[in-house]
């Protein structure tokens, strides 16, 4: 309940509001650690996609530069010419006659059933491929707003226990801030021990010479760095220059 404690600037940053749309701290720290597991695999689709291209074009220099083409002629004619008018040139006309041939032979081959045919993958194929690791880095960057929801379901099957958790919740930031007091008390002493560096006092100067610059030249709170405002409080003390918003002082 932000009536019954009121949250500083420092712890802000250490809560999740769940009817705030934007992502904050410790969401972010469990997003970054989701999209770093996603990282193994999107490096092992590089290198498969990698690989596939290496291959196809390996195949595609074998299948355009080794492709050979044979051609083979041959002619052959057979003719026997057996002179004269005897019985036995007539004889061997008829015998040998038979063996009279001519043929020519053509013949054209090639080593393209040898050769690979390979198939590149397109540019759609490439994008269904990557398009499931780009679905799970969305889930990663969505599953903060679910996971806001596991506070409000616990607490509706066990009230019990989330007055506990709430109790717990509320006696621990007392704690800290009363650590965070004593730890800030200490760094602010130390610091008012220190002599004013050369900037600050250049900027104190010509803060009390030129009134009109302190729009430009505002200064911060000591503690949680907020540029000043009509609401910040000086400190009383002489010769003190520190300044403190409304909620640190």
């Amino acid at each position: 309940k932000q009536t019954l404690l009121p949250l500083l600037r420092e712890e802000t940053s250490s809560f999740i509001f769940p009817c705030n749309p934007a992502l904050q701290r410790p969401e972010l720290q469990h997003m970054v650690l989701e999209l770093l597991r996603c990282i193994p695999l999107l490096l092992f689709l590089l290198f498969v996609c990698g690989l596939d291209h290496f291959i196809f074009s390996i195949l595609s220099i074998i299948q355009h530069h080794s492709f050979i083409e044979y051609s083979y002629q041959t002619s052959h004619h057979l003719s026997v010419n057996v002179m004269g008018t005897s019985l036995m040139a007539q004889l061997l006309r008829t015998t040998i006659g038979a063996l009279n041939t001519s043929f020519d032979t053509e013949v054209e081959t090639s080593n393209l059933a040898c050769l690979p045919q390979p198939t590149g993958m397109t540019r759609q194929q490439y994008l269904n491929t990557c398009l499931p690791l780009g679905l799970l880095a969305l889930l990663c960057l969505a599953q903060v707003y679910p996971f806001r929801l596991r506070r409000a379901i616990a607490a509706f099957y066990f009230p019990k226990r989330e007055k506990t958790r709430v109790l717990f919740l509320y006696n621990k930031l007392l704690r800290q801030r009363k650590n965070f007091l004593h730890l800030q008390r200490g760094r602010v002493a130390r610091q008012a021990r220190q002599p004013p560096g050369l900037r600050m006092s250049l900027l104190l100067w010509c803060r009390q010479r030129w009134p009109w610059l302190r729009r430009c030249l505002r200064r911060r709170c000591i503690l949680c760095g907020t540029p000043e405002t009509p609401r910040h409080q000086p400190c009383p003390n002489l010769g003190c220059s520190a300044l403190y918003c409304e909620s640190c002082w």
